[in-house]
């Protein structure tokens, strides 16, 4: 028989702290402090590849528009980290060959974006490591937990 032992870290003992002014600072204390705890993990399981989030990020929306190019207005646009200067990640991803940049035939002034052959090796291979490192976390939940979840987080963005 299969006991699954279930140890709970509460936000108040991650953060040392005893209580909050009232449950909605609570509440938001402990999403930022998990959006970090993710972002923390997903860095570490991407490591190995020699690539950021944020280059994870910009990969997966060229792999998602293959084969028509982007822009990097439009990877801003698309970006989850909105500060994240997508002209500058680019230039990195393009010196590490995953990614290129042509000019558009049509616009010269419009330089458009594709990911490489290696850029969809690497990211095939980095992909099924957060996946399994997602996979890990969120299985404390059920898919009406995760469903729920994402709908509690969309809601708190329609303000």
């Amino acid at each position: 028989m299969y006991i699954h032992i279930f140890v709970m870290m509460k936000i108040e003992k991650e953060i040392n702290q005893r209580s909050f002014r009232n449950p909605f600072q609570k509440a938001a204390i402990n999403v930022i402090f998990t959006a970090a705890w993710i972002n923390q993990r997903h860095a570490q399981a991407l490591k190995p590849f020699g690539i950021s989030i944020q280059q994870f990020n910009i990969l997966r929306i060229l792999r998602g528009m293959r084969p028509e190019p982007a822009t990097v207005k439009l990877l801003t646009e698309r970006m989850i980290d909105k500060m994240s200067n997508a002209s500058r990640l680019v230039e990195k991803l393009k010196a590490k060959g995953l990614v290129e940049r042509k000019s558009c035939p049509e616009d010269r002034r419009r330089v458009n974006i594709y990911i490489t052959d290696k850029g969809l090796d690497l990211l095939s291979e980095a992909s099924k490591t957060i996946e399994r490192d997602e996979q890990a976390y969120m299985n404390s939940l059920t898919e009406e937990q995760a469903s729920l979840l994402s709908d509690l987080l969309d809601m708190l963005r329609e303000c």
